[in-house]
């Protein structure tokens, strides 16, 4: 039987622990050769000494336990060198590079008139430019592959964003917009790519995890069956996401988690104003808004907040 991703190569970051191990598992199991990335600094917050225990683990449970090919990448993704020798180690050990899994990332969380302009740049750094750095080296891969080709090649992107964005988490200000940024990244990405084959997808996983060990602190893990917030119920989505049935899936957002997936639906115009001269006064506006925001709920912002409680009970 011939498995969904047979005969292709992918590359998952941030893949020496929780959803990125699992992924990158899941990925194996449905026959592609992996690159396991992981800079394996201990913290979840980006400190600590780097280490090459964690990818070359789960490398190694890739070859001994499943009897796939994988190796281990240990470098920093926010660095644009290192994202590069990360890509061209792929194309140069599998011939050439078909899925990216986008998922390495930090927290450094902090109410917004606290927060520090390190704990900023490092957590955009680590989401958002390293989504980035990949991305752009495995684009640059698929164009030039097209382009020889004269024809459409296979490319698959899967990044990862988060219910954060979507929510707007108070004390998360680096974080959302890290992750809100990862979804123009994609749709931009999406688009850019389309014609070259290649399909550029978010999710946004709710996992119980090394990052989100506070977030659901509160939250047991059941004693008997499959944790409703095991990385696990992320990993088959992804899998699918890289797999040739999707390939009609493209520029989407999707929340998963407990064995539920849910499509986030593209921003809507709710209501349109005109002005009735050649431009509007502050008077016009204030005719028309004040009172339309006045029939809304108080409090009620862009942010989605009902995301959250997505999943039915059975």
């Amino acid at each position: 039987m011939t498995l969904p991703l047979q005969g292709l190569s992918a590359v998952v970051t941030g893949a020496g622990r929780g959803l990125g191990r699992v992924e990158a598992l899941e990925l194996a199991r449905l026959g592609a050769a992996v690159v396991v990335n992981d800079h394996g600094r201990p913290g979840r917050d980006g400190t600590g000494e780097a280490s090459a225990g964690p990818a070359e683990q789960v490398a190694a449970e890739i070859r001994d336990t499943l009897g796939g090919t994988a190796l281990a990448h240990t470098g920093d993704v926010a660095d644009s060198q290192q994202a590069r020798e990360l890509v061209e180690l792929a194309i140069g050990e599998f011939g050439k590079l078909d899925i990216l899994v986008n998922n390495a990332g930090i927290l450094r969380d902090r109410m917004i008139f606290s927060m520090t302009e390190d704990e900023w740049d490092s957590v955009l750094r680590v989401h958002l430019k390293g989504h980035f750095n990949t991305t752009r080296f495995a684009a640059a891969h698929w164009r030039r592959r097209a382009k020889a080709a004269g024809e459409p090649v296979y490319g698959r992107i899967i990044n990862t964003s988060s219910e954060a964005f979507l929510a707007g988490s108070a004390g998360q200000p680096n974080y959302a917009a890290a992750k809100g940024g990862i979804v123009g990244l994609t749709t931009s990405t999406a688009l850019a790519l389309a014609k070259y084959g290649v399909t550029a997808n978010a999710i946004c996983p709710r996992a119980r995890t090394r990052m989100t060990e506070d977030v659901f602190a509160g939250l047991a893990a059941p004693a008997e069956g499959l944790d409703p917030l095991a990385p696990e119920h992320v990993a088959p989505l992804v899998g699918y996401l890289a797999a040739p049935a999707a390939a009609r899936v493209n520029g989407q957002l999707l929340v998963v988690h407990g064995g539920m997936v849910a499509i986030v639906e593209r921003p809507r115009v709710r209501e349109r104003f005109d002005s009735k001269q050649e431009t509007f006064t502050y008077d016009e506006l204030d005719a028309l808004l004040t009172p339309h925001y006045a029939r809304r709920p108080p409090g009620e912002t862009f942010a989605a907040a009902e995301v959250l409680a997505l999943k039915r009970e059975r």
